[in-house]
């Protein structure tokens, strides 16, 4: 079996070292026929970006002589010539913008020339060449020694493409790689404004009337609205989760996951894999599986979040926390519910956070959700939904870093020790106290508090995952109960727990409103999943809400 290559973006160190390797060299193709001067392809991240970019540099670089062997064996040798034929023809310039983020900006500046250091360093043969002029010599040498000024900066890409030109006498193909991580690190640190200026200088002179690119391809997780810093770009297309342009070119497609199942003879969990790690759609194409989260399961054979953990989510974080307009939607999510919401593709990062359009558009494309309808495409109206359990859990944990933020004086722990224990008296008082605090910042509509109240718990239960399975809506007996705490040790205690909000027009009283749910939870045989499976140890809980006052009963 091949050895699997985590966290390998580097293609030539993929295929000489034989990872296991799924096939994507059709993007090449789809490149190259693409008639975009000047390409952004946003995907979520892990998604084999910086892969891909990898590649496309292995296959165009006319300096690396030796890249045909690396695609031996793949699907774009088998094209006709006028694909074969740009193998190593074009000089390539690559720059990868990951590890521009910094907490201010003449830190961010500096970040900056490390990667334009890094950049040149693949031409410092250019130093020994009479193409190049000597004061462009000593321009190269300031920046390969980090010593450039901010103007010299800006204009080192542009600078770079005209000697690559002159030198090869032929056009230069420019890879930008996460282009958009300084313009989100910024706006959480704050001087968004200042690096804002600063890119759309370097895009600017970069991009306007450059005679000496043929094609710029860039990749990020977002799409930042194209007058922050594009605005001099000509011929510029940008292709998102929603466009069917390279859907395939990223990600594992249900095709390809059928053949890593067979290659690794994991035939009997394919369901599991599934339910965690599939969902995603972009463009016209269905079922596409999170690799980074496939790559990891067949190495550690273990279901759990691995994609959610891979980056601080700092942007996606912030805004969640700060806008009272998605908070109900965001319960309706975590209850596997299909949701209409207004979607703005192209970011407007500055004051994201009060822009439901631009907040469903971050989400969607750095990987939270998945389109399953369009409902209005010349309003932005899409149905969304979660594409799998992996991003409910992540979902989940944000929640329950709401209550650690902001909920002071109770320990989370306790109260969650308070439960598995049995000593429900005082699990009651200490919820009914947490409940009163989280209202007090909380928008919570009347039309939702139910589901508000089932995402509350739903949150504060995280905290169990290393000794409990946290189910919710799922089928048992004739029905579907609201949260299932199943032990990971049979003999530990299991739960079931039903959420109601008193009805006026029905329910006189909150006792009213605990009779019809435990009457619910009786008549649709909610523990019979539990029983079937060999647990006795069963706990029935009802939590019933009336505004502020909340009754818990245990039977």
């Amino acid at each position: 079996m091949q050895g699997i290559g985590i966290g390998t973006s580097d293609f030539k160190k993929m295929r000489v070292n034989d990872y296991y390797y799924i096939d994507k060299t059709m993007y090449i193709k789809d490149i190259i026929d693409n008639k975009s001067e000047i390409a952004l392809v946003t995907r979520p991240r892990r998604f084999g970006k910086t892969l891909n970019m990898s590649m496309l540099r292995y296959y165009f670089d006319i300096k690396l002589k030796d890249s045909k062997e690396l695609f031996k064996g793949l699907k774009i040798l088998e094209q006709e010539e006028k694909y074969t034929s740009k193998l190593g023809y074009y000089p390539v310039i690559y720059l990868t913008l990951k590890d521009v983020q910094d907490r201010n900006y003449e830190n961010m500046l500096l970040d900056m020339k490390t990667a334009m250091l890094n950049m040149y360093k693949e031409h410092r043969y250019l130093l020994d060449s009479d193409k190049i002029y000597p004061e462009e010599k000593a321009r190269i040498t300031d920046i390969l020694y980090a010593r450039e000024d901010e103007n010299v900066l800006k204009n080192s890409v542009r600078d770079l493409s005209e000697y690559l030109n002159r030198y090869y006498e032929r056009p230069v193909i420019l890879l930008v790689d996460e282009y958009d991580v300084p313009l989100q690190n910024a706006y959480v640190e704050g001087y968004y404004e200042e690096a804002v200026k600063f890119f759309k200088t370097f895009y600017g002179v970069t991009f306007k009337d450059n005679p000496y690119l043929e094609k710029t391809v860039l990749t990020g997780v977002s799409r930042v609205a194209k007058e922050s810093i594009f605005s001099g770009a000509n011929n510029f297309k940008v292709f998102t989760v929603l466009d069917n342009e390279f859907a395939d070119d990223f990600g594992i497609t249900e095709e390809e996951m059928d053949k890593v199942i067979q290659d690794f003879e994991i035939e009997d969990e394919k369901e599991e894999i599934k339910k965690w790690y599939d969902g995603y759609t972009i463009g016209n194409v269905e079922g596409i599986y999170n690799p980074w989260s496939i790559l990891n399961y067949l190495t550690d054979k273990k279901l759990i979040p691995y994609w959610v953990n891979t980056s601080s989510n700092d942007l996606i974080k912030m805004v969640l926390k700060n806008s009272t307009t998605i908070k109900e939607k965001m319960e309706r999510l975590l209850k596997d519910e299909e949701i209409e919401v207004p979607i703005n593709l192209e970011t407007v990062i500055v004051g994201i956070e009060n822009n439901e359009d631009n907040i469903w558009g971050l989400m969607l494309g750095t990987g939270y959700l998945k389109v399953v309808e369009t409902v209005d495409v010349s309003e932005g109206i899409y149905k969304v939904k979660l594409p799998n359990y992996e991003i409910k859990l992540l979902f989940q944990q944000i929640i329950n870093e709401w209550f650690k933020n902001k909920v002071i004086g109770n320990d989370l722990r306790s109260i969650l020790k308070d439960l598995i224990t049995l000593n429900l008296k005082e699990y009651e008082k200490k919820f009914d106290i947490l409940v009163r605090e989280m209202f007090s910042y909380m928008d919570v509509g009347e039309n939702t508090a139910e589901n508000f109240y089932h995402a509350f718990v739903l949150g504060m239960l995280v905290g169990l995952k290393d000794t409990y399975y946290v189910n919710s809506n799922r089928e048992s007996g004739i029905g579907r109960y609201d949260i299932m705490l199943e032990p990971k040790d049979k003999n530990g205690n299991s739960f079931i727990m039903e959420f109601k909000v008193l009805e006026d027009k029905e329910e006189k009283t909150i006792e009213d409103t605990i009779k019809n749910a435990k009457k619910q939870i009786e008549e649709k045989g909610y523990e019979s999943n539990l029983r079937e499976r060999g647990f006795t140890n069963i706990t029935k809980m009802v939590y019933a809400f009336k505004g502020k006052e909340v009754k818990i009963e245990v039977y």
